[in-house]
């Protein structure tokens, strides 16, 4: 029986939220991949620090957006054996009133959320079903959800994160690969402070405070785990009920 521990691959591992993800994940006993966009040395820092406190981490850093460069990324990953976990948290975010918005500006927030999405998930597909256990969640938002004024490119990257992955689920389900998303709102980090003051967020939040990274990692390593082998095609909101 193998018992080494299943190796999950996250992207964005270096940010607010994808490196609470990795560690709630490392906790839970997996060897972590934290992937960087092209900063090896922030995605280094995290396996870094899982590291010290006992667990197993690497770092890798590739551009999701470049296929030939996530697929020999992938390539050098999967030689080593198949990952089972996948979070897709790699985003960005440039946001404009569509009516002012540039078409790079457009292409390049869909870019990083729903090709980036392909780019790291399908070459993992069949090596994760031969093996009969998957997990694959990936980080939206709620404005994939509700909308959000100057946000037409972030909401519809992530809502179309959310098709892709009721119909991938569809796909994977019989073998025994569940693909879910997690929908935060307003999360404390490093962009939230610049967007929004406690004010504005005590109005839109109806519990009156952000969410933090953890308690969105918690939800998502939840997902990932044994326990969440029946919950497959969800879009589940972590937004101190918004919407």
């Amino acid at each position: 029986m193998n018992t080494s521990p299943r190796r999950a691959l996250v992207t964005g591992g270096s940010g607010d939220i994808g490196s609470a993800i990795a560690r709630g994940l490392a906790g839970d006993g997996c060897s972590v991949i934290v992937h960087a966009n092209s900063n090896i040395e922030r995605a280094e820092a995290v396996a870094t620090e899982i590291r010290e406190a006992g667990g197993q981490a690497a770092a890798i850093a590739f551009d999701v957006t470049d296929a030939q460069a996530s697929k020999e990324a992938l390539e050098f990953l999967l030689a080593d054996g198949p990952i089972p976990i996948i979070v897709n948290n790699a985003g960005i975010h440039d946001d404009a009133p569509m009516a002012g918005m540039s078409e790079q500006q457009w292409r390049r927030v869909i870019d990083v959320s729903l090709n980036g999405f392909f780019n790291v998930t399908q070459p993992l597909l069949l090596p994760m079903a031969r093996t009969r256990f998957g997990r694959i969640v990936s980080v939206s938002s709620v404005a994939g959800v509700l909308g959000n004024r100057g946000q037409t490119n972030y909401a519809a990257a992530k809502a179309g994160l959310h098709g892709a992955s009721k119909s991938l689920a569809r796909e994977m389900a019989s073998r025994g690969v569940t693909v879910n998303v997690v929908a935060p709102g307003m999360i404390e980090g490093s962009m939230l402070g610049e967007l929004y003051d406690k004010a504005q967020i005590k109005a839109m939040v109806p519990a009156g405070r952000p969410g933090t990274a953890a308690e969105v990692a918690a939800l998502v390593c939840f997902l990932c785990s044994e326990a969440a082998a029946y919950i497959n095609g969800q879009v589940i909101g972590v937004n101190g009920g918004m919407g």
